[in-house]
């Protein structure tokens, strides 16, 4: 593991962008970014226009390593260039910011009030071809809807088994157990999450840590047991469907609570917009979410 980008991870004053849109997500986020679907024929162009996208952020001015620590990158974006480069190498090489990449397959149908990870079965191959690429580490998402113990009990298991093959393969886990923000009774399932968690990492071995991306809490200051955890890196928030300002507003309350926002980071951003316009409205989200995410 790269311990440069590790110190960057651990310590760096700024949040985590999500620019990690799988298939199922990616028509949305191009709607939202100005490009309807009758714009491409098939998911080749679909993901070359995403892409394009991902790329004009990340080549921005405005997304530097000032404010932001780290990406999280779709497996495609890590497979393709920027400039010429390898995705993972311009964002290290050429703007220090510490590259991740989504490695789940989606999600399994719903069971006990929630949705586990469908089986990992390109993981081992994902792996070593992040590791190749100088990718620090991954992520991977399930979905909680309501409150039950038992459905909580066994997404935390299951994030913390595949955790453990991230690790041995030198990688660093992001586990992103997601609490919807519509479940019927969120702040329940939000300390039933933070309990089951907890145990785990209790049980993880000294030298171990893994990073926490977490649905941001009804109750300030939740996580804060998990922040300090000696077994954690960083714990990060998902923005789960609130607004920037909503996002930003309830990140601020939570001490030591960082971003990792995709919808609510490319909020206005529109393929429409000139460059120098996408760059000031990209600018203007980064500074809002980077000043809740100091605080």
């Amino acid at each position: 593991m790269n311990e440069e980008q590790r110190n960057a991870m651990a310590s760096g004053r700024g949040f985590i962008a999500a620019l990690d849109q799988s298939g199922g997500s990616t028509p949305k986020a191009l709607k939202l970014y100005g490009i309807e679907q009758d714009s491409y024929d098939d998911d080749e162009q679909m993901f070359n226009l995403i892409h394009e996208m991902r790329s004009r952020l990340i080549t921005s001015p405005s997304f530097t390593c000032d404010k932001v620590i780290a990406t999280i990158l779709f497996e495609q974006t890590m497979d393709r260039t920027i400039n010429g480069e390898d995705s993972a190498a311009f964002l290290w090489k050429q703007k220090h910011i510490v590259p991740f990449v989504k490695v789940d397959q989606g999600l399994a149908d719903a069971e006990n009030g929630v949705q586990l990870m469908k089986e990992m079965t390109k993981l081992d191959g994902l792996l070593q071809r992040a590791v190749g690429k100088g990718i620090f580490g991954t992520k991977m998402r399930s979905f909680i809807q309501e409150p039950n113990q038992t459905g909580i009990n066994a997404i935390v298991a299951q994030q913390f088994e595949y955790a453990d093959k991230i690790a041995a393969a030198g990688l660093m886990p992001i586990i992103e157990p997601e609490v919807s923000i519509k479940s019927p009774d969120k702040p329940e399932a939000d300390g039933l999450l933070v309990a089951a968690i907890s145990a785990k990492l209790d049980e993880l071995p000294g030298d171990r840590q893994v990073m926490l991306k977490l649905t941001l809490p009804d109750e300030d200051n939740l996580y804060a047991p998990l922040i300090d955890h000696p077994r954690v890196l960083r714990v990060v928030a998902l923005s789960g469907g609130y607004s920037l300002t909503e996002s930003c507003e309830i990140l601020a309350r939570n001490h030591g609570l960082i971003a990792s926002f995709s919808r609510a980071l490319t909020e206005g951003l529109t393929a429409q917009r000139s460059d120098a316009e996408f760059d000031e409205k990209l600018g203007s989200n980064i500074d809002q979410i980077y000043a809740a995410s100091i605080t």
